[in-house]
């Protein structure tokens, strides 16, 4: 049985491969074909080095965000190596999560010690919290590892999109973005499913170790290759200024919807996330490497819902490809209890999920950035503060409800919230900005 589930596995991970760069190259060529017909003068071409330097910065963040994400479909494993329970795992992943609510102080820290400096900074963290767990295999050591990587993540992030807004020309800088994103879709393409090898070829905290070096060539890369940081002027506090903000914010409608449409959809996902490796395995008897490669199912879907967000949601209009999304991806969760023992049903439900939560979340984020136009950097870190709040409770519960009442439990809660998710956005938007 095992045997077989693994074949299925591998194969269904193969054909969403194969089907999902087709279409991608498709999207690709269709997109550049009308850009051509739509452009008189051909934009000036990329410097080459900016090109290495991003593509340095998009491997650093595709390492941070499989250390941020690996945890979740092997949950099971680290319970076992650490001889804890498995809600004490989902614990070090909830705490992780909550390391988003800093991203409301770091942003602006980033604008005053230099974005190189805080990018440094992140990988180091990174570098420092995986060598600790990969040295100390213990609870409270893993504990503590885990949520310094997250911090670097918190760091790394911003820092880094910030430094490609500085450097890279205007009409160049969508594509740019996009392809940094994508490294969020790649750690579960490539990064978890490498994770299950060495699980299953060396031990449960060898990816600590090899996490902990990349991030020590990764530090020494952005040392290397960004040039040093531009000094900053009249660096006042700007505490005053951030209280007003976010007492504006508290009384505008969009952004109080936008932020709930963020809090519950994160709860529903992360309720969801948080169990699927230990329900693969338990249902399907699935092994670390085979899990690890059903990863590559959820990363394509991740992958095609950034492309389609490029593709379709303009020409849809924004608010319908948030409401599209939001529907979808909570009848994808419905669907979950029908799979039933059909190892090849679950893992396209799967699919369908990340494909439509993906393909939400990134409309959403272009919705957000134009609900309040005079605050917007404010606006995005409600967004992701709430989110991060959301996916620090949907850690917490996920293993609880799945525990009390099976996959069935698990998709009828995530179905429920994010219904409430949807509600905020009808709320939110009823007599919001028109985009």
């Amino acid at each position: 049985m095992a045997g077989r589930s693994e074949t299925t596995t591998i194969q269904f991970s193969l054909v969403t491969s194969h089907f999902s760069y087709c279409t991608f190259g498709y999207i690709m060529i269709d997109s550049i074909v009308m850009s051509n017909q739509n452009t008189l003068l051909p934009p000036e071409p990329l410097n080459r080095t900016i090109v290495w330097q991003v593509a340095i910065l998009a491997l650093c963040r595709l390492v941070i965000n499989t250390a941020r994400r690996f945890a979740y479909p092997f949950a099971p494993v680290l319970s076992r190596g650490l001889g804890v329970p498995l809600t004490a795992v989902t614990s070090i992943i909830a705490m992780n999560q909550g390391t988003a609510l800093l991203g409301v102080i770091v942003g602006p820290l980033a604008d005053r010690m230099g974005y190189r400096r805080m990018m440094m900074t992140g990988m180091g963290m990174l570098a420092v919290g995986m060598l600790l767990g990969g040295f100390l295999p213990f609870y409270w050591a893993v504990f503590i590892s885990l949520v310094i990587a997250g911090l670097g993540k918190i760091i790394f992030d911003p820092a880094a999109q910030a430094y490609i807004g500085d450097h890279v020309p205007y009409h160049h800088r969508s594509r740019i973005v996009g392809f940094l994103e994508m490294s969020w879709a790649g750690c579960t393409l490539a990064g978890i499913p490498l994770i299950g090898i060495l699980i299953r070829y060396f031990n449960w905290h060898a990816p600590f170790l090899a996490m902990g070096g990349l991030g020590l060539i990764g530090f020494s890369a952005i040392t290397v290759a960004l040039p040093p940081d531009r000094p900053v002027h009249g660096s006042g506090s700007g505490f005053s200024t951030l209280v007003k903000s976010w007492h504006s914010l508290a009384h505008q409608r969009p952004a109080l919807g936008a932020i709930g449409v963020a809090f519950f959809v994160s709860i529903a996902n992360d309720n969801l996330f948080v169990v699927y490796g230990a329900w693969l395995e338990q249902s399907f008897q699935l092994s670390p490497v085979a899990i690890g490669l059903s990863t590559i199912a959820i990363g394509i879907a991740e992958l095609k819902g950034e492309v389609l967000t490029a593709f379709f949601s303009d020409r849809i209009g924004l608010k319908r490809a948030v409401l599209g999304g939001i529907v979808l991806s909570t009848l994808s969760y419905g669907m979950l209890p029908l799979v039933g023992n059909n190892l090849v049903s679950a893992l396209i439900i799967l699919f369908l999920i990340f494909l439509f939560f993906e393909y939400m979340v990134v409309s959403f984020m272009a919705l957000s950035t134009e609900l309040i136009p005079e605050a917007r950097a404010t606006m995005m870190a409600g967004v992701y503060a709430s989110g991060g709040m959301g996916r620090i409770i949907g850690a917490l519960m996920g293993i609880p409800v799945w525990q009390w009442g099976g996959i069935q439990a698990t998709a009828g809660v995530s179905v429920l919230i994010s219904t409430m998710g949807l509600i905020s956005l009808a709320w939110g938007l009823k007599k919001g900005r028109e985009i």
